[in-house]
């Protein structure tokens, strides 16, 4: 069973530092409720866990995920996962390509597409389940990476090299002692608490509230 899933989240932050949380697969493995990163392989490819918990029972699944492209210019990047759960019973795959856009000096939107597929007992819920389910999860995600983001510094341009600055000004005002000033090394994305498992009943009952809400609407006085 495959299912379709297009999202877009406004942001408060720039697009420059946006883009270098995307990049940080730990961090934004920390943004995604129930999932960890357990090994990194190589600049390409981690291992990592997503911890499902329905009522009493969890389901763990287990998996790797590949960075397939990552286009600096476009801010964008391609990323492909593959996992089954520790009994064996269902296993799930995802297609994922999401970049940054611009919408002002101190605004920008994340935007993401993805092909979800699941199989085994996964599958038994039906496309409709899941996509409920996704949404609500990828509400959460977006929460957690915009609240993440206001502490992600803006990167710093490098400084023009004090050759190439004192060539292109010789010809107006002669040469001058120029110094350059090296670029700061930018921090470290900050360390997130431990991911939470993602509680199936919460999602649930928050689907099932929105529907009560459509079917039942607030009376107003």
């Amino acid at each position: 069973m495959k299912v379709q899933l297009e999202k877009s989240f406004a942001l408060d932050g720039s697009a420059d530092a946006a883009w270098v949380l995307l990049q940080d697969l730990e961090a934004v493995a920390a943004c995604m409720p129930g999932a960890r990163i357990t090994e990194r392989l190589d600049e390409q490819h981690v291992k990592g866990t997503v911890t499902v918990k329905l009522g009493p029972a969890s389901l763990v699944f287990r998996g790797e995920v590949e960075v397939k492209d990552v286009d600096d210019v476009a801010r964008s990047l391609f990323l492909v996962g593959r996992g089954t759960d520790t009994t064996g019973t269902s296993g799930a795959a995802m297609d994922l390509r999401a970049h940054i856009e611009e919408a002002g000096s101190a605004a920008c939107r994340l935007v993401g597409a993805a092909e979800v597929s699941v199989s085994g007992k996964a599958a038994a819920f039906g496309g409709r389940m899941m996509s409920a389910v996704a949404d609500q999860v990828l509400q959460q995600f977006a929460g957690n990476f915009a609240a993440r983001l206001r502490s992600v510094p803006v990167p710093v341009p490098e400084p023009v090299p004090a050759s190439a600055s004192a060539s292109a000004s010789a010809s107006a005002s002669g040469p001058e002692p120029t110094s350059a000033k090296p670029a700061e090394p930018v921090p470290a994305v900050p360390a997130a608490p431990a991911p939470r498992e993602l509680n199936g009943v919460a999602l649930l009952w928050a689907m099932f509230r929105d529907w009560l809400h459509q079917r039942f609407p607030a009376r107003r006085a």
